[in-house]
């Protein structure tokens, strides 16, 4: 990779606080390892795909060390090589502290990074420091083989042109390879010094120079790096920007929304600040300008306090009585009285005790509450059977609970309640509710409907729905009790009064159809009671009362 490529790589990759050398030179943070803050000694890959020095990478903590079991054979006990082999090591990374096992041969056995090689060889080469030949060791480097990528210095180099194996090679100035941005370094093969990795070997997966490929990977089949590099190159580019590259955006798509909100958060709790402030120092010039009220008042009222003092006296004594009777009266219901007394009386007792100090704070008049309970309508409950079931003329009741999200009531009075009960069939008949303020949380709820049928009851707190809301309430006609005698039908009773009515305000089933009884031009089938009891049929004499007894014994009267 050229310089100038890296250069354009460069400013794609994330800044890094750099580092200084010792000629107080910034180097490149790609180049500098994050554990040692130098430059990379044989840099190594941990599975997370961040790059530390392979001594500082066997310098960390063990995170955990689990085993795997010893791997002898059956009839063979575990050398102590292999059980070493079995154990695997997992430390922290020092970057992200994910969770890495190390290979059973350590920092040695992970992936060589020469990316950052690559790094540490730019920097030593554009440096202002003197670079060494790669031959010989003991010359400073002057010309550059680009087909052996060594350094080589003056002796070196007419040595590299009069030897026939490399005399034809490209030997260009150091400095203007330099200043050019073409410098360049081979990647040798670990195995094998001074052998590069030109061949790659399929079945192994691994990259490997030519002794290696006449040895150890001799029955192998492998293929030049180059003619491979296409095909594994785009299927780590096509999880890149198929898969990681958009997961990449969403994830900083989503970063920026948090940031915002953070931005956001903070804004709101400054103004929120601001008018804490203002509203203090408004409350503070209040208090000051009542302050000077109360003082120039005080002494106009100098003169008239002479008087008061008396009527003042009283009043004093008066407020002791009432506290010293509530203190007697408590601490000898707490002495002398039992369970149940203590229980019965409690809810009068607290309310007069209540009374006698709420409103001041060391005598002076306080205002406002901290409520650390959020109203929660899904947690909302209403007790007593008045909600579902209701009887025509008759009060009903049933009580709103508010809870806060942990289902616990929430203890405190003052929130808006309102409570809507409307027929469903007559929309114009709406029943007026009263909603009581326990000031615990609960709310009372009470009713009179004044005609039966069903109403859609809806039960809102803050303007919203409670759970469950709107709720049916079934409303039952109210029983009317009748006392006295029996008719068979209006018509009959009245002497053939197409008009008449019940004594209860009801229309007699029927009419003067009703009785049955062939009334001229009015057949019709027997009804025998307006309220619609069934009674055996009896003697009909018209213009007459006649009496009848229902099997059902229902006690009705009609009349006309």
């Amino acid at each position: 990779m050229s310089l100038s490529e890296k250069k354009e790589n460069a400013g794609q990759c994330p800044a890094a606080p750099s580092e200084e050398n010792q000629n107080g030179f910034a180097l490149n943070p790609r180049a500098v390892c994050n554990v040692c803050k130098h430059l990379y000694r044989d840099p190594k890959i941990l599975p997370c795909l961040h790059t530390f020095c392979a001594d500082c990478i066997g310098q960390l903590e063990p995170f955990s060390v689990s085993s795997g079991g010893p791997r002898a054979g059956p009839e063979k006990e575990s050398t102590e090589e292999d059980t070493r082999a079995a154990v695997t090591v997992t430390v922290l990374c020092p970057d992200c502290d994910s969770e890495v096992d190390l290979p059973p041969s350590g920092a040695a056995g992970l992936t060589t990074d020469h990316l950052a090689l690559d790094e540490v060889f730019l920097e030593t080469l554009v440096s202002d420091g003197p670079l060494g030949c790669d031959l010989c060791g003991d010359g400073a480097a002057e010309r550059r083989c680009e087909v052996c990528c060594v350094n080589l210095c003056a002796f070196c180099c007419q040595a590299h042109r009069r030897q026939k194996r490399t005399a034809s090679h490209s030997v260009q100035c150091l400095q203007e390879l330099k200043t050019q941005g073409r410098l360049s370094r081979p990647v040798l093969c670990s195995l094998h010094p001074g052998q590069e990795l030109r061949l790659f070997c399929e079945p192994c997966d691994l990259p490997m120079c030519l002794e290696c490929a006449a040895t150890l990977h001799r029955d192998h089949r492998y293929c030049p790096a180059r003619d491979v590099i296409n095909r594994h190159g785009d299927r780590i580019r096509e999880l890149v920007s198929g898969h990681l590259r958009p997961r990449l955006e969403r994830l900083e798509e989503a970063l920026q929304k948090v940031e915002i909100s953070q931005e956001s958060l903070q804004t709101r709790v400054e103004a929120t600040m601001d008018e804490v402030r203002a509203f203090a120092r408004g409350y503070a010039s209040a208090v000051e300008a009542h302050c000077l009220s109360l003082l120039h008042r005080l002494e106009e009222l100098r003169v008239q306090r002479r008087n008061q003092l008396h009527l003042q006296r009283a009043q004093l004594q008066q407020a002791l009585s009432d506290v010293r009777g509530g203190v007697e009266f408590a601490e000898r219901l707490l002495t002398c009285g039992s369970n149940a007394e203590i229980l019965s009386a409690k809810g009068v007792t607290l309310r007069r005790l209540t009374s006698l100090q709420a409103g001041e704070v060391d005598g002076y008049p306080v205002v406002g509450v901290i409520h650390s309970k959020t109203l929660d309508l899904n947690k909302c409950t209403i007790e007593g059977e008045g909600l579902q079931r209701g009887k025509e003329g008759q009060q009903g009741h049933f009580t709103l609970v508010c809870r806060d999200s942990a289902g616990e009531q929430m203890g405190r009075g003052g929130e808006q309640v309102l409570v809507s009960i409307i027929h469903k069939e007559k929309k114009n008949c709406v029943v007026d509710t009263t909603v009581a303020d326990n000031n615990d949380g609960s709310y009372g709820v009470s009713y009179t409907p004044v005609e039966p049928g069903a109403y859609s009851v809806w039960v809102c707190v803050k303007t919203q729905h409670v759970k469950g809301s709107p709720f049916i309430l079934n409303v039952k006609r109210k029983f009317r009790r009748h006392h006295g005698t029996f008719h068979c039908c209006s018509f009959c009773s009245s002497g053939g009064a197409k008009e008449a009515r019940c004594g209860c305000a009801g229309t007699m089933p029927g009419g003067f159809k009703g009785c049955g009884h062939g009334h001229k031009g009015h057949p019709g089938k027997p009804h025998w009671s307006c309220c619609g009891s069934t009674m055996e049929k009896s003697e009909c004499l018209p213009q007459s009362v006649v009496a009848a007894v229902s099997p059902r014994s229902h006690l009705r009267t009609v009349e006309l």
